[in-house]
Order: structure tokens, then C-alpha cells, then sequence
């Protein structure tokens, strides 16, 4: 008689166990979400506001990859940095002096020094080898370095020098990275799309390109198309802010805040499908 007591407290451990290990497993077993933040200068604000709502249905994000002003929100994402405090970042920030100074210092202030090693979620920041024509996905080193090799859009930015490469904005070849994260392991790709205009496929060379000096305006035209049509494809839940009026060096504060608002907006559109993501990754 005097075992009751402790039978009744085994089992009772026992079936706390049970759904602690239920719990863990159902989590470990769920899809997993890959997050995509595309390229587009200034209007990477919007992504910003995207994820502002995204926030509000609670959704995990395993893995994260960014291109440009994407490899910028999307590091300091994985990093762990509020929406809020990205909001801030972006209304604060004087552009226009810090595109005239050392950019990549303070790339470094803002992540801290951190590396790739050092981030809550797995994240990967695109580039591109302009001396070969390849996309270069870097996943290891400074988290500052690799955002600005990301962003160094030409005839604006100097390339990056790194292990023989000359690095320059992951857009040249890669503006929507939704292959990049599916690589990385994402069953579920949520991506941020900051391209407007819409073009069949075609193809390019970017020798070509850079050589006739029309580098910036090749960047902003998107001529890497069939990438990005079959990347905007693979995403599952696809959200694109209306930026039509907003173009890559609109850095006023107002302006800014606009399109935090707009990307806000074309979060919470996304909203059914969020909530029956967020749903799916419950049961």
C-alpha cells in the first residue's frame, strides 16, 4: 500500500515526459520556414514594414537569405533585431552622409562585429563575382563584410576584394534568392519581393553590361529575369509592396516611412495566408 503514492508520481512524471517529448518532436518535425528579403535599394524599407506584420502572426523563422539592402534587413534579422528597432534604423539613418563616408564600418557598428557563427537563424548573403560571372553565396566570416559586398551596387560602391573574387551586388545575378534558402533547407519559403516591373526571360552577360558603362541602370532594369521569374515561382507565400512611386535612392525619412507603411500593408494582404501557415505549422 505504501507504493501507491510513488507509482502515482511516476506516472504522473512519466506522462509529463510523454508530452514534453510529443511537444519537442511535433516542433522538430514541422516544416521548416525559409524567410527571403529581395534587393531594391531604398525600398527596402518595405520590407521592413512586411515583416512589422509578419510579427503579429507569430511565425518561426528558420532561415533566412538576403540580397543587396535584403542581405542588410535580413542580418540584422537573424541577428535578432526587432522590427521596431529596424524601423528605427532605417528612419534615422542619414543615407546620404553615410553613402559619402565608410560604409562598411558601420556595417560593422550595426551588427557589432558579429559573424555568420554568431546568428540566431542560419542566414546567407548574396554577391556576385563579377571577374567570373557567378553568384557567390557567403555563409561564413564578418556579417558587416559580407552585407557589403551584398550591396555594393556598381558605379556607386567599390567591389569587394575577398579570396580572390570581386565581389559586387548579389542582384547582378541573384535579386530573389528563394533558391538559396531552399538550399539551406526551408520546406515553406516566404518571400519579400521588392521588384516592380515584370519581363520574359533573358539572357545576359555581364561583361558586356559593365563594359558599356551601363552598370547601374542594368541593376535597376533587372535583366537577370529567368532566375527571378523561377525563384518568384518557388516561393509559397509571395508579397510584393506596391513601390511603383518609390525608386532605389528615395532615403527621406518621409519617404522611408511611407514605405514602412506600404510594406505593412502588403503584410497584413498576406494575412490569410499567414495564419493558415502559421495553422499548418501547429498541427
Amino acid at each position: 500500500m505504501k507504493k501507491a503514492p510513488f507509482l502515482k508520481r511516476s506516472a504522473l512524471l512519466l506522462a509529463m515526459l510523454a508530452v514534453c517529448f510529443s511537444m519537442l518532436t511535433a516542433q522538430t518535425n514541422r516544416p521548416k520556414v525559409g524567410l527571403v528579403l529581395g534587393g531594391g535599394g531604398a525600398k527596402g524599407a518595405a520590407e521592413v514594414g512586411v515583416l512589422k506584420a509578419m510579427e503579429q502572426f507569430n511565425i518561426p523563422i528558420d532561415y533566412i537569405a538576403g540580397t543587396s539592402i535584403g542581405s542588410i534587413v535580413g542580418g540584422l534579422y537573424a541577428m535578432g533585431r526587432t522590427p521596431e528597432e529596424l524601423d528605427s534604423l532605417f528612419t534615422n539613418q542619414d543615407w546620404v552622409e553615410l553613402f559619402s563616408g565608410n560604409v562598411r564600418e558601420f556595417l560593422d557598428s550595426i551588427t557589432n562585429g558579429k559573424r555568420f557563427e554568431d546568428l540566431e537563424v542560419p542566414f546567407r548573403c548574396v554577391a556576385t563575382d563579377v571577374k567570373n560571372e557567378r553568384e557567390v553565396v557567403i555563409s561564413s566570416g564578418p556579417l558587416g563584410e559580407a552585407m557589403r559586398a551584398s550591396m555594393s551596387i556598381p558605379g556607386v560602391f567599390k567591389p569587394v576584394k575577398k579570396g580572390g573574387a570581386l565581389l559586387m551586388d548579389g542582384g547582378l545575378i541573384n535579386n530573389l534568392p528563394v533558391d538559396v534558402v531552399k538550399a539551406m533547407g526551408a520546406d515553406i519559403v516566404i518571400a519579400i519581393d521588392l521588384q516592380q516591373e515584370q519581363h520574359e526571360n533573358r539572357t545576359f552577360s555581364l561583361k558586356e553590361k559593365l563594359g558599356i558603362g551601363g552598370a547601374l541602370n542594368w541593376l535597376i532594369s533587372r535583366p537577370d529575369w529567368k532566375r527571378y521569374n523561377t525563384n518568384k515561382q518557388l516561393a509559397d507565400i509571395y508579397i510584393q509592396p506596391l513601390l511603383e512611386d518609390y525608386g532605389v535612392t528615395d532615403f527621406k525619412p518621409a519617404e522611408i516611412q511611407q514605405m514602412i507603411a506600404i510594406g505593412y500593408y502588403a503584410g497584413m494582404k498576406a494575412a490569410e495566408e499567414l495564419k493558415a501557415l502559421k495553422k499548418r505549422l501547429e498541427n
